[in-house]
Protein backbone atom coordinates (compact mmCIF):
# COMPACT_ATOMS: atom_id res chain seq x y z
CA UNK A 1 0.00 0.00 0.00
CA UNK A 2 2.86 2.36 0.84
CA UNK A 3 4.52 1.60 -2.49
CA UNK A 4 1.26 2.13 -4.35
CA UNK A 5 0.59 5.51 -2.75
CA UNK A 6 4.21 6.58 -3.26
CA UNK A 7 3.94 5.61 -6.93
CA UNK A 8 0.82 7.74 -7.32
CA UNK A 9 2.72 10.65 -5.82
CA UNK A 10 5.56 10.15 -8.29
CA UNK A 11 8.04 9.13 -5.60
CA UNK A 12 10.87 6.70 -6.19
CA UNK A 13 10.62 3.74 -3.80
CA UNK A 14 13.51 1.52 -2.79
CA UNK A 15 12.72 -1.65 -0.86
CA UNK A 16 15.30 -2.76 1.72
CA UNK A 17 15.32 -5.91 3.82
CA UNK A 18 16.47 -5.62 7.44
CA UNK A 19 18.78 -8.54 8.17
CA UNK A 20 19.70 -7.68 11.75
CA UNK A 21 18.22 -6.16 14.88
CA UNK A 22 19.82 -3.77 17.31
CA UNK A 23 19.39 -6.02 20.32
CA UNK A 24 21.59 -8.18 22.52
CA UNK A 25 24.84 -6.34 21.95
CA UNK A 26 23.76 -5.23 18.50
CA UNK A 27 24.61 -8.68 17.19
CA UNK A 28 22.63 -11.59 15.81
CA UNK A 29 25.21 -14.08 17.11
CA UNK A 30 23.66 -14.42 20.57
CA UNK A 31 20.15 -14.80 19.11
CA UNK A 32 21.42 -17.47 16.70
CA UNK A 33 23.07 -19.33 19.59
CA UNK A 34 19.91 -19.00 21.70
CA UNK A 35 17.69 -20.31 18.90
CA UNK A 36 19.94 -23.30 18.34
CA UNK A 37 20.33 -24.08 22.05
CA UNK A 38 16.56 -23.87 22.63
CA UNK A 39 15.95 -26.09 19.62
CA UNK A 40 13.96 -23.43 17.73
CA UNK A 41 16.24 -23.12 14.70
CA UNK A 42 19.29 -25.15 13.73
CA UNK A 43 22.05 -22.63 13.14
CA UNK A 44 25.63 -23.58 13.89
CA UNK A 45 27.07 -20.54 12.08
CA UNK A 46 27.22 -18.25 15.09
CA UNK A 47 30.15 -16.67 16.91
CA UNK A 48 28.55 -15.52 20.14
CA UNK A 49 31.19 -13.83 22.27
CA UNK A 50 31.00 -12.79 25.90
CA UNK A 51 32.90 -9.64 24.94
CA UNK A 52 29.87 -8.43 22.99
CA UNK A 53 27.09 -9.69 25.23
CA UNK A 54 27.25 -10.49 28.95
CA UNK A 55 25.66 -13.92 29.39
CA UNK A 56 26.05 -15.65 32.76
CA UNK A 57 24.53 -18.73 34.39
CA UNK A 58 23.99 -18.54 38.15
CA UNK A 59 23.65 -21.45 40.58
CA UNK A 60 21.69 -19.36 43.08
CA UNK A 61 18.58 -17.27 42.27
CA UNK A 62 19.30 -14.88 45.15
CA UNK A 63 22.74 -14.09 43.73
CA UNK A 64 21.28 -13.57 40.28
CA UNK A 65 18.54 -11.24 41.49
CA UNK A 66 21.04 -9.27 43.59
CA UNK A 67 23.24 -8.85 40.53
CA UNK A 68 20.29 -7.42 38.61
CA UNK A 69 19.54 -5.03 41.49
CA UNK A 70 23.15 -3.91 41.38
CA UNK A 71 22.96 -3.26 37.63
CA UNK A 72 19.65 -1.45 38.10
CA UNK A 73 21.23 1.18 40.35
CA UNK A 74 22.98 2.67 37.31
CA UNK A 75 19.95 3.77 35.30
CA UNK A 76 16.87 1.76 36.39
CA UNK A 77 17.04 -0.46 33.29
CA UNK A 78 17.47 -3.97 34.67
CA UNK A 79 14.71 -6.42 35.60
CA UNK A 80 14.05 -10.06 36.50
CA UNK A 81 11.60 -12.26 34.59
CA UNK A 82 10.63 -15.91 34.84
CA UNK A 83 8.84 -18.70 33.05
CA UNK A 84 5.19 -18.86 34.12
CA UNK A 85 5.62 -21.92 36.35
CA UNK A 86 4.32 -20.43 39.59
CA UNK A 87 0.68 -19.66 40.33
CA UNK A 88 -0.33 -16.04 40.84
CA UNK A 89 -1.40 -16.43 44.47
CA UNK A 90 -0.54 -12.85 45.47
CA UNK A 91 -3.42 -11.60 43.30
CA UNK A 92 -5.87 -12.25 46.14
CA UNK A 93 -3.33 -12.58 48.96
CA UNK A 94 -0.78 -9.74 48.57
CA UNK A 95 1.21 -10.84 51.61
CA UNK A 96 2.15 -14.15 49.96
CA UNK A 97 5.05 -14.76 47.58
CA UNK A 98 4.34 -16.28 44.18
CA UNK A 99 7.78 -17.54 43.25
CA UNK A 100 9.50 -19.52 45.96
CA UNK A 101 12.69 -21.58 45.69
CA UNK A 102 12.99 -22.93 49.27
CA UNK A 103 16.49 -24.39 49.09
CA UNK A 104 17.89 -20.88 48.58
CA UNK A 105 15.31 -18.97 50.60
CA UNK A 106 14.29 -17.11 47.45
CA UNK A 107 10.89 -15.41 47.46
CA UNK A 108 9.38 -12.96 44.98
CA UNK A 109 6.03 -11.86 43.62
CA UNK A 110 4.74 -11.43 40.10
CA UNK A 111 4.32 -7.77 39.17
CA UNK A 112 1.09 -8.34 37.24
CA UNK A 113 -1.02 -6.31 39.67
CA UNK A 114 1.17 -3.47 40.85
CA UNK A 115 2.77 -2.23 37.65
CA UNK A 116 1.61 -4.20 34.62
CA UNK A 117 3.49 -2.98 31.57
CA UNK A 118 5.01 -0.16 33.66
CA UNK A 119 7.36 -2.67 35.31
CA UNK A 120 9.97 -1.42 32.87
CA UNK A 121 10.04 2.07 34.46
CA UNK A 122 8.81 1.61 38.04
CA UNK A 123 11.95 1.60 40.25
CA UNK A 124 10.44 -0.71 42.88
CA UNK A 125 9.56 -3.38 40.31
CA UNK A 126 13.18 -4.56 40.29
CA UNK A 127 12.20 -6.36 43.49
CA UNK A 128 9.44 -8.22 41.62
CA UNK A 129 9.42 -10.64 38.71
CA UNK A 130 7.94 -10.11 35.26
CA UNK A 131 6.56 -12.82 33.00
CA UNK A 132 5.99 -13.34 29.30
CA UNK A 133 2.73 -11.39 29.49
CA UNK A 134 4.37 -8.20 30.82
CA UNK A 135 7.68 -8.08 28.98
CA UNK A 136 6.93 -8.81 25.32
CA UNK A 137 8.06 -5.93 23.13
CA UNK A 138 10.07 -4.34 25.95
CA UNK A 139 13.85 -4.14 26.39
CA UNK A 140 16.11 -3.54 29.36
CA UNK A 141 19.89 -3.25 29.68
CA UNK A 142 20.25 -6.42 31.79
CA UNK A 143 17.63 -9.12 32.22
CA UNK A 144 17.66 -11.85 34.84
CA UNK A 145 15.74 -14.98 33.85
CA UNK A 146 14.47 -17.75 36.10
CA UNK A 147 13.95 -20.85 33.97
CA UNK A 148 11.32 -23.06 35.57
CA UNK A 149 10.70 -26.82 35.46
CA UNK A 150 8.79 -26.52 32.18
CA UNK A 151 12.14 -26.57 30.32
CA UNK A 152 14.48 -29.39 31.31
CA UNK A 153 17.42 -31.25 29.84
CA UNK A 154 17.26 -35.02 30.20
CA UNK A 155 20.23 -37.06 28.95
CA UNK A 156 21.49 -34.02 27.02
CA UNK A 157 18.17 -33.54 25.24
CA UNK A 158 16.18 -30.37 25.92
CA UNK A 159 12.53 -31.15 26.61
CA UNK A 160 9.44 -29.22 27.63
CA UNK A 161 6.85 -30.10 30.26
CA UNK A 162 3.51 -28.27 29.88
CA UNK A 163 2.28 -29.74 33.18
CA UNK A 164 4.89 -27.64 34.99
CA UNK A 165 3.26 -24.38 33.88
CA UNK A 166 1.09 -22.47 36.33
CA UNK A 167 -2.66 -23.05 36.30
CA UNK A 168 -3.11 -19.28 35.88
CA UNK A 169 -1.10 -19.22 32.64
CA UNK A 170 -3.47 -18.49 29.76
CA UNK A 171 -0.91 -19.17 27.01
CA UNK A 172 -1.57 -22.91 27.34
CA UNK A 173 -5.32 -22.58 27.80
CA UNK A 174 -7.14 -25.51 26.21
CA UNK A 175 -4.07 -27.76 26.24
CA UNK A 176 -5.73 -30.63 28.12
CA UNK A 177 -8.73 -30.60 25.78
CA UNK A 178 -6.48 -30.50 22.71
CA UNK A 179 -4.42 -33.33 24.18
CA UNK A 180 -7.46 -35.60 24.15
CA UNK A 181 -8.40 -34.65 20.59
CA UNK A 182 -4.93 -34.84 19.02
CA UNK A 183 -2.11 -35.59 21.45
CA UNK A 184 0.75 -35.11 18.99
CA UNK A 185 -0.54 -31.78 17.71
CA UNK A 186 -1.21 -30.53 21.24
CA UNK A 187 2.25 -31.50 22.48
CA UNK A 188 3.98 -29.87 19.50
CA UNK A 189 2.01 -26.67 20.02
CA UNK A 190 2.81 -26.55 23.75
CA UNK A 191 6.47 -27.35 23.06
CA UNK A 192 6.71 -24.43 20.63
CA UNK A 193 5.02 -22.03 23.07
CA UNK A 194 7.35 -22.94 25.93
CA UNK A 195 10.55 -22.71 23.88
CA UNK A 196 9.50 -19.38 22.38
CA UNK A 197 8.58 -18.10 25.84
CA UNK A 198 12.18 -18.50 26.96
CA UNK A 199 13.49 -17.13 23.68
CA UNK A 200 11.52 -13.95 24.41
CA UNK A 201 12.57 -13.77 28.06
CA UNK A 202 16.24 -14.40 27.32
CA UNK A 203 16.38 -11.79 24.57
CA UNK A 204 15.02 -8.81 26.54
CA UNK A 205 18.48 -7.64 27.64
CA UNK A 206 20.41 -5.25 25.40
CA UNK A 207 23.70 -5.63 27.27
CA UNK A 208 23.38 -8.88 29.18
CA UNK A 209 21.31 -11.85 30.30
CA UNK A 210 21.76 -13.62 33.65
CA UNK A 211 20.03 -16.96 34.03
CA UNK A 212 19.14 -19.27 36.89
CA UNK A 213 17.82 -22.74 36.06
CA UNK A 214 15.61 -24.50 38.60
CA UNK A 215 16.91 -27.78 37.18
CA UNK A 216 20.69 -28.12 37.59
CA UNK A 217 21.03 -30.56 34.69
CA UNK A 218 19.51 -27.94 32.40
CA UNK A 219 22.06 -25.41 33.64
CA UNK A 220 24.83 -27.89 32.78
CA UNK A 221 23.28 -28.40 29.34
CA UNK A 222 23.42 -24.68 28.57
CA UNK A 223 26.94 -24.40 29.96
CA UNK A 224 28.04 -27.25 27.74
CA UNK A 225 26.75 -25.44 24.65
CA UNK A 226 28.28 -22.06 25.46
CA UNK A 227 30.84 -21.14 22.78
CA UNK A 228 34.42 -21.28 23.95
Amino acid sequence: MIEQEAGLAGALVERLELTSQFRCGGSDDYIAWLDETLGIHADTAHYFSGDKFDFQIFDNPVDMHNKIKEKNKVNNKSRVVAGYCWDWISKNKPDLSDITIPEFGYKATWNLTSDGSEWIISPKSVEEVGCIHTCQGLEVDYVGVIVGPDLVAIDDVLRTDPSARAKTDKSLAGYKKELKEDAIKAELKADEIIRNTYRTLMSRGMKGCYVYFVDSETADYFRMLLPE
